[in-house]
């Protein structure tokens, strides 16, 4: 099982990882951060594999993904 940590003020909600997850436990959060974005956020997190295909597609630099 794996944890993920998503920095919400450094994330752009571009939906990236949301995309990429094998087990779709990540969605866009309806709150926005300081910048205005909505970033992703998790939804289902006994779900994670701890794959950190989030991690490595990220832009923003802006997920850990612990096992």
């Amino acid at each position: 099982m794996g944890k993920v940590i998503i920095d919400e003020e450094r994330c752009k909600g571009c939906g990236l990882c949301v995309e990429i997850c094998p087990k779709h436990i990540l969605t866009i959060a309806e709150s926005t951060n300081s910048f205005g974005y909505q970033p992703a956020r998790v939804a289902n997190d006994e779900e994670c594999t701890g794959c950190a295909l989030c991690a490595q597609m990220c832009p923003d630099l802006a997920i850990e993904v612990y096992k």
